[in-house]
């Protein structure tokens, strides 16, 4: 079997092993990204799912990561309208832990650190504001604030879906098993028994970033910490598009936010782990989050009311904080330069990862030899053509009304300027082929495994659609059934 040489193999296909991907073939480089289970089937799939600067980063002083993560925002907005979309924020100031003015000029300052946006600036709750109020046990202080949403899931499938289109090999469900430095180059060899070559390796394994180097030989000098985040999901606690930034008596903030037409997701916790495995909510937290709540709105919720959860174990680059919700956000970018590369990624955050991006071909191009500079600014994602979502979304239900009003808002933000390709021909609803279930038919299905890795029911139903959440026990088993009978399994080589 001939083995193939890259310029950079890429061990993780989380957002930021993904967007490397994606920066490094825009600037021509031949690429190969590995995954052994899913795209962002783990960290990257358990965010609050939000583009944000992150205003509690102000209260550590973390003004560089808040500005650049406010530049982002600007920039991912514009570049995938389909799936980011503009968000208000409620901050009640009812019992609040922080003074009225702390909170006021903490939020001037995100504001002139974002520069010109083009989100609204904040302001303070008034009294015309009562969907706003309404909800609220303590009525109408507080203050109202910009940021944005994202299905998170869905813009690391499109990070390689731009590195695939130009040129990326991406492999899902394959791991690397081992990896030498032979003669000025890497040498490793993949759990599916193949061979490759590569000029520099990108360590993007998340949580598993330690465990990887020791895989590869390598004693990392930075350490890394372990935090779970974990969310739940609710019935819908209040009408509207808009979310709210709830303070708790520990200093902490929760987020309640409306998800997916029917519910609501509340998140996220801070709890220290000891391995990426531990990736699951306690009863702890569960109750914690219900409580948070609690605290702010008048509809009441148990236990018993959380429909799903999710938990990730976030890869934290660890500054030394005595506490895990004070640990930094930003990033570090370990180069270890003792012969071919090894860049190896520590921390980082979903709104984050195109500018990390950026700075990962910086620090390998002077032992690589190719110049660097930020082809991805200005470019738009797969799908993300589109002046205004609205419009595109008239477009679609009146190219393919068959698709209903549901399901066309569903893959109309999804897929967005995609569609013309999945959907190109079709003219009626039979031509759709079956339907799996939740809405998915055969055409979505085979693009979702054609053309987005799917290989698991699971992969379609808790991150490439998020269906699941709207399906029985039944439905779902169902739609299992009928996804492995047209797609048999396939070896899983992890």
């Amino acid at each position: 079997m001939t083995t193939v040489t890259y310029d950079i193999l890429i061990i993780g296909g989380g957002i930021n092993g993904c967007a490397i991907a994606r920066e490094a073939s825009l600037l021509g480089l031949k690429v190969m990204l590995v995954e052994r289970d899913d795209l962002a089937g783990h960290t990257s799939s358990a965010s609050t799912k939000l583009i944000h600067g992150g205003l509690r980063y102000l209260e550590y002083y973390d003004f560089k990561l808040v500005a650049e993560a406010l530049r982002e925002r600007e920039r991912l907005v514009k570049a995938a309208p389909h799936i980011i979309r503009p968000m208000q924020f409620v901050l009640p100031h009812e019992n609040a832990v922080r003074p009225w003015w702390m909170v006021r000029i903490g939020l001037y300052l995100y504001d002139f650190l974002g520069g010109k946006m083009s989100l609204p600036r904040s302001r303070g709750l008034r009294k015309s504001d009562t969907l706003y109020a309404a909800p609220l046990k303590h009525g109408g202080s507080g203050f109202v604030y910009s940021d944005a949403f994202v299905d998170d899931s869905r813009l690391t499938v499109l990070n390689a879906i731009d590195a695939a289109d130009n040129g990326a090999d991406v492999a899902v469900g394959v791991a690397v098993e081992s990896a030498r430095r032979e003669g000025g180059i890497w040498r490793a060899t993949l759990s599916d028994w193949r061979t490759v070559e590569a000029r520099a390796i990108v360590n993007a394994a998340g949580p598993w970033v330690h465990q990887m180097l020791g895989s590869l030989g390598v004693n990392a000098s930075s350490n890394v910490r372990l935090v779970k985040g974990s969310h739940i999901v609710v019935p819908k606690l209040f009408e509207g598009s808009h979310s709210y930034i709830l303070q708790q008596p520990d200093r902490r903030i929760v987020f309640a936010i409306p998800y997916q037409g029917d519910f609501t997701e509340i998140g996220t916790t801070d709890v220290p782990v000891d391995a990426p495995e531990d990736a699951r909510i306690d009863d702890d937290e569960i109750a914690y989050l219900c409580e948070a709540v609690n605290r702010h709105f008048t509809t009441q919720i148990t236990t018993a009311d959380v429909t799903s959860t999710w938990s990730g174990v976030r890869p934290l680059y660890d500054d030394g904080a005595s506490e895990a919700k004070a640990v930094t956000r930003d990033y570090v970018l370990e180069l270890d330069a003792n012969g071919p590369a090894l860049l190896s990624i520590f921390g980082g955050k979903i709104t984050t990862a195109r500018h990390l991006a950026e700075e990962a071909m910086e620090k390998l191009a002077p032992s690589m030899g190719f110049r660097a500079h930020p082809v991805s600014r200005a470019r738009v994602f797969p799908g993300g053509a589109i002046a205004d979502f609205d419009t595109f979304h008239a477009q679609v239900v009146a190219t393919w009304p068959f698709l209903g009003e549901a399901r066309s808002l569903r893959m109309a933000h999804a897929y967005g300027q995609m569609l013309a390709e999945m959907l190109g021909g079709i003219t009626d609803e039979a031509a759709l082929g079956p339907n799996l279930g939740g809405g998915v038919t055969e055409v979505e299905a085979r693009w979702l495994h054609d053309r987005e890795w799917a290989r698991t029911a699971d992969d379609v139903l808790k991150r490439r659609s998020k269906v699941g959440l709207h399906l029985s026990a039944a439905e779902t088993a169902a739609f299992e059934a009928r996804w492995n009978a047209m797609f048999p399994r396939e070896p899983s080589y992890a």
